[in-house]
């Protein structure tokens, strides 16, 4: 049997390369799924305030916050999530700030891979398997970061053999790996140096973890706005003759009219060979979603609400 439909899972992780929009199809997501009617929190993981900028709502908290009708916001933050695993987990109370046992924890982190993440992977899992919310919805690091984050509970397991620490990291792994409940989304663009970190994080997700990619969201994918028949009346009317008759026609200003036309035709046929490349060096039968460039502003409510309709197009 597949995998469930992305749609139908309860733990996603959004990760990309900077810069190719991670956020905002992070948020299209998570709208688009509460839109479905079900309940979504989505957890910022660096805790800049991008995922609540997308909702143009004030920077999330570690408690989740609701936005919107089924959604509700949370930002990371490690000495809140080490507070909560203690008094949840060991059953350790704990009253007011910890900034002694969180500097023996950043010395054991510093020391042991593994045991900084385990606290972001924990909260996230902790909400999944708690039934809190039908859809979590992480906005993840980069592709520098996410493996290790992903591979968290695997890594402690290797260290710690048995014990309640043990214990935990178990569950965690049995979530992050049952491809019916959690999926990764990597986010990409039809360009050069995003589809060659694409395919090396496809490549690393499978090998060192347990994770399902559920599918890669091709952003900004600019449109064919011209035929290769029009492309032949640009160059006719590229030359001198033609420009003055074009001006005349416009009233001025054909040159830079027809250099736009030449650019938009360059960009649209080179992302279209970077899109190649990418389908080519992906697995076979993984799915691709495409997203068009918007031509607008790429952050807040506007773009969040236009990419949920792009990817509920695809997704449902």
């Amino acid at each position: 049997m597949g995998a469930a439909p992305l749609v139908e899972r309860n733990l996603i992780f959004v990760t990309g390369k900077g810069g190719v929009g991670k956020t905002t199809v992070a948020a299209g997501l998570a709208q688009m799924l509460a839109d479905q009617g079900r309940t979504v929190l989505g957890c910022e993981i660096d805790a800049k305030g991008d995922l609540s900028a997308a909702f143009e709502v004030p920077p999330s908290e570690f408690v989740p916050q609701r936005v919107a009708d089924g959604l509700s916001l949370m930002a990371m933050d490690t000495e809140a999530s080490l507070r909560e695993y203690l008094k949840l987990h060991l059953r350790i109370p704990i009253v007011g700030r910890i900034g002694p046992v969180a500097k023996a924890f950043d010395f054991l982190a510093t020391a042991a891979p593994g045991v900084k993440e385990i606290l972001t992977i924990g909260k996230v899992c902790w909400e999944v398997r708690e039934r809190h919310y039908d859809t979590v919805v992480v906005d993840a690091p980069a592709t520098g970061h996410i493996v290790s984050q992903l591979s968290a509970p695997q890594v402690i397991n290797d260290l710690v053999k048995v014990g309640l620490i043990r214990s935990q990291t178990d569950w965690m792994s049995q979530i992050l790996g049952d491809p019916d409940q959690t999926g990764l989304v990597i986010v990409t663009t039809p360009e050069e140096m995003p589809v060659s970190e694409t395919l090396e994080l496809v490549a690393a997700v499978e090998e060192k973890t347990d994770v399902d990619i559920a599918t890669i969201v091709v952003n900004r994918l600019l449109p064919e706005r011209f035929s290769p028949r029009d492309e032949a009346v640009f160059d006719k009317i590229g030359s001198k003759k033609g420009r003055a008759i074009l001006d005349d026609e416009l009233g001025g200003g054909a040159l830079p009219l027809l250099e736009a036309a030449r650019l938009a035709t360059v960009l649209r046929r080179s992302r279209t060979q970077h899109l190649d490349t990418l389908r080519s060096g992906l697995p076979a039968g993984l799915p691709l979603i495409l997203v068009p460039e918007l031509f607008s502003r790429t952050d807040g409510l506007r773009a969040t609400r236009q990419v949920a309709v792009h990817l509920g197009e695809e997704l449902l």
